[in-house]
């Protein structure tokens, strides 16, 4: 199969058929074998209800709901299990990502052997306070942190070799990452394509400006997992043990400036009365609860069970 196009989404109803009339437009056009996987996050209105009407008139239709929301990851992540594409597109359900795209995403990845190919909206159609100037500042944090030289991490229009998706494990609010994901995975040729943007034709924007506030969180949290993550020790021990030593030497310097003051006969205050030992005592204790900090991180790393993270209600032509 040359393409498994996953979509996930959340009440968007309206929008489905004119996105799959215009998805087997393109497939016809280009001879694709392909599987649509429509990924119901939940979604309250008549969605799934149109992705079963949609599955009844094409088999390449597939679907899967699940019981509540549970963000866009976990959806792309249920998506990526059952993709069997050797090319995946991940694109957004709302039709601001147009399917039109998709031959030259996919001649990038078979071609000229992309690992994964990020689409660029680099002229956008959405309000420039609101989203425009936050998605510029968060792009330029997340290229510095990362070193995954992208200018548009946030759009939903992307395309991977098949053992890439199989290889990377999105989780929490993982997606806008998935590039850093793959280059800590060990797949290196990442590129980008400047694709077309579209305004919203139905319904309303899901995200607000929180989403940005919630990238800059996770963007700290993937720094850390793909430099520490499989050795938190090498942080907090190593922390720990800086702040120990610390204490432990202001300890020493008390101790030692108290004795000798006392055999030269000078006049001495009590050891507690000194600033410096509650300095060095909190030093000690931190540096303490660091290096505890990173056995217990080392511990549960180990020991730790891949609960399910998404409930699924129902599916359609998966098996």
């Amino acid at each position: 199969m040359n393409l498994s196009i996953i979509i996930p989404l959340l009440n968007e109803q309206e929008s489905l058929p004119e996105l799959h009339s215009w998805i087997v437009k393109v497939m016809k056009e280009n001879n694709y074998t392909y599987e649509i996987l429509f990924i119901d996050d939940g979604s309250t209105d008549n969605s799934w209800q149109t992705i079963e009407n949609l599955s009844k008139e094409n088999s390449n239709v597939k679907g899967i709901r699940f019981l509540r929301n549970f963000g866009k990851s976990q959806a792309l992540h249920a998506g990526f299990a059952k993709a069997q594409g050797d090319v995946i597109i991940t694109m957004d359900a709302d039709l601001q990502d147009s399917p039109d795209e998709i031959p030259g995403l996919f001649k990038m990845v078979t071609e000229q052997n992309f690992d994964l190919v990020s689409g660029w909206k680099k002229k956008r159609y959405d309000s420039v306070v609101s989203k425009n100037l936050p998605s510029k500042l968060f792009n330029w944090a997340a290229r510095k942190t990362s070193g995954v030289h992208l200018n548009d991490f946030n759009c939903g229009l992307k395309a991977y070799k098949n053992i890439v998706i199989k290889n990377i494990e999105v989780s929490g609010e993982m997606h806008r990452y998935i590039p850093v994901l793959a280059k800590n995975a060990g797949f290196g040729k990442i590129g980008e394509k400047i694709v077309i943007h579209q305004a919203r034709k139905y319904g309303e924007s899901k995200f607000g400006m929180s989403r940005f506030i919630n990238g800059f969180l996770d963007l700290i949290t993937i720094w850390f997992l793909s430099r520490y993550g499989k050795r938190p020790m090498h942080l907090f021990g190593a922390a720990g043990v800086l702040m120990f030593i610390i204490g432990f030497l202001a300890t020493g310097f008390i101790i030692t400036l108290k004795l000798i003051k006392l055999y030269s006969g000078f006049e001495t205050i009590l050891v507690t009365d000194n600033p410096l030992f509650y300095i060095a005592l909190t030093s000690m204790i931190i540096g303490s609860q660091l290096f505890l900090a990173g056995f217990l991180g080392e511990i549960i790393l180990r020991t730790k069970n891949n609960e399910e993270r998404y409930k699924i209600a129902t599916e359609i032509n998966l098996y």
